[in-house]
């Protein structure tokens, strides 16, 4: 178990609603450049997963739950519009609920002390941010046939000119080709989860693979479903499972 002291950094996360109060304000999300699109609660903190948990429990109490309060609620809170995935209310040994997103109790991290900071992800190789997910489907983009989305229902596209597990688009390139991040290994549907995989790009941050093939967006696709991607610069395609 971790062993930290209640500082001032803990009342923090109280302030925030993340402890004592009962009730769990809706959840949003952010963009994080490194990690993707992770859950946060309704004051811009990051919320984590433990690995040690199982689905619909939690094994974090004592000092553990100090350094990583649960997120507590005595009513469901909502996730926003558009984010697949569902929110339910888990019992804990004390009696009281913890939210869990897809079954993964959810919480805050004491040293997190401000809006968007994420400096929990990776402790102890058991806590991560949590990624709004599954991250990638397969879903019919028209005349294309099948290919892979996000978890928003934006296409994805794959980039010729990288190598297996090995992103070459950064820069200007990153910016019209926004690589799908994540924050630990990437979930999907059924027919593509085990082709899944990460890849660590030069500046840090972790890239959802398929079969080895680094994963993109396209900025010009304005909705779910768009393909405008489609050979551009005859380059960059669809990818199809």
């Amino acid at each position: 178990m971790l062993r930290v002291r209640m500082t001032a950094a803990l009342f923090t996360f109280s302030t925030l609603g993340l402890l004592g109060t009962g009730h769990a304000a809706d959840l949003s999300v952010r963009q994080d450049a490194k990690l993707g699109t992770i859950l946060q609660d309704s004051r811009g903190m990051t919320l984590y997963l433990y690995t040690k948990d199982e689905p619909g429990e939690s094994s974090c109490y004592d000092q553990c739950a100090v350094a990583w309060p649960p997120l507590l609620a005595t009513e469901l809170p909502r996730l926003p519009g558009g984010v697949p995935g569902q929110l339910t209310l888990i019992p804990r040994k004390d009696g009281k609920q913890q939210v869990a997103y897809n079954g993964w109790p959810l919480y805050g991290w004491v040293k997190d002390t401000r809006p968007g900071q994420t400096t929990g992800q990776g402790v102890g190789k058991v806590w991560y941010a949590v990624n709004a997910g599954p991250m990638v489907q397969a879903a019919d983009l028209g005349t294309l046939g099948k290919g892979l989305v996000g978890a928003g229902g934006m296409t994805l596209y794959l980039y010729t000119r990288d190598t297996k597990d090995v992103s070459n688009c950064y820069d200007q390139c990153a910016v019209a080709w926004p690589p799908l991040l994540t924050a630990y290994l990437p979930t999907g549907s059924a027919e593509v989860q085990k082709h899944l995989g990460t890849t660590t790009r030069k500046d840090g941050a972790v890239q959802v693979t398929y079969d080895g093939k680094p994963l993109y967006f396209w900025i010009k696709d304005q909705k779910a479903g768009d393909t405008t991607g489609q050979n551009v610069g005859g380059v960059w395609f669809i990818v199809h499972p």
